[in-house]
């Protein structure tokens, strides 16, 4: 006869990590299901067009029940005048902030590794309070700023597409600095000095030894930042102005009504963000820091060996 294991604190963890996952992830499955929802029965029916997507979302009937399995709603929401510049806008904003955040964020992870415990402390501070502090303080905080500079700087831009931009930059700059400075200090500086004693000037050094193995780290936070900057609803939705972002448009389709188009474009923003973050993901783990004990690493990387 088999003895039954007792329940140990082990599983008991285990069973309410189960729950919390299920908490957090089965509405996101529910989006997912039914961004493949078809219209009701009853509205079929009195429907004689050839593409049921075609239809007005006051026409679908009930589609907060399961009534068919539908595809077409993901290329007709694409194909939407009303979507399509907000995805363009979002694309464009997060691909430019991720670059200029992360070019601001290895100056800074550089130049924090290297100073002076001193100065570097307060510079800490504020990075971590942009991380740490409620995204609607921020949010607020950045409104009352570009409305001041714009009255009073006038060369200043309105609010819009710079205006969201440069928020964006403020805030991930800070994550692509802390990614950056964490594999910086963590893989040392005995190769650079080597690098010096081997009469290699402070550019040729960044350029052949230091960026080199920085650039998995570099990677992962551009794909981060793009991440963080294309499904960011809180700090555009103060700072656009007439500027719509993807996630604007889609808050304003949500306040009308939920709609299989709304959840295929949620779920299509799903995707794009779950692809970011896995080959972020994937960045990280494959990197590795070059030993700096290894015979003829160094060497090669100079071109001296």
């Amino acid at each position: 006869m088999r003895r039954r294991r007792p329940f140990t604190a082990k599983r008991g963890f285990t069973v309410w990590a189960l729950l919390v996952y299920a908490f957090l992830y089965l509405p996101i499955a529910v989006v997912v299901i039914f961004a493949f929802n078809g219209p009701s029965p009853s509205s079929l029916a009195g429907f004689h067009g050839s593409n049921v997507c075609s239809m007005p979302p006051t026409k679908l009937g009930n589609v907060a029940v399961w009534n068919e399995f539908e595809p077409c709603w993901f290329s007709q929401g694409l194909h939407d005048s009303t979507y399509i510049p907000a995805i363009k806008t979002s694309l464009g904003i997060a691909a430019e902030a991720a670059v200029i955040a992360t070019v601001l964020g290895l100056i800074a992870a550089l130049a924090l590794a290297r100073m002076k415990r001193r100065w570097r402390i307060p510079f800490d501070i504020l990075v971590y309070l942009t991380l740490v502090v409620p995204e609607i303080v921020i949010a607020v905080a950045s409104l009352v700023f570009f409305v001041q500079a714009r009255q009073n700087l006038g060369f200043f831009p309105p609010l819009g597409r710079s205006t969201i931009l440069l928020g964006q930059i403020v805030f991930n700059a800070s994550l692509a600095m802390l990614i950056i400075r964490a594999r910086f200090v963590g893989m040392g500086d005995r190769l650079e000095e080597a690098a010096y004693d081997l009469g290699s000037g402070p550019v040729s050094t960044f350029r052949q030894v230091t960026l080199p193995r920085l650039m998995p780290a570099v990677v992962a936070a551009a794909l981060l930042t793009f991440t963080f900057s294309f499904d960011d609803f809180v700090l555009p939705n103060f700072t656009n102005g007439t500027t719509n972002t993807w996630p604007i448009v889609l808050w304003s389709a949500v306040r009308f009504g939920i709609t299989p188009a709304v959840n295929a474009l949620a779920t299509l923003m799903l995707l794009i963000t779950a692809v970011f973050v896995f080959l972020t993901v994937i960045v990280l783990r494959r990197s590795r820091v070059v030993d700096p004990g290894d015979g003829g690493g160094l060497g090669s990387m100079l071109g001296l060996g």
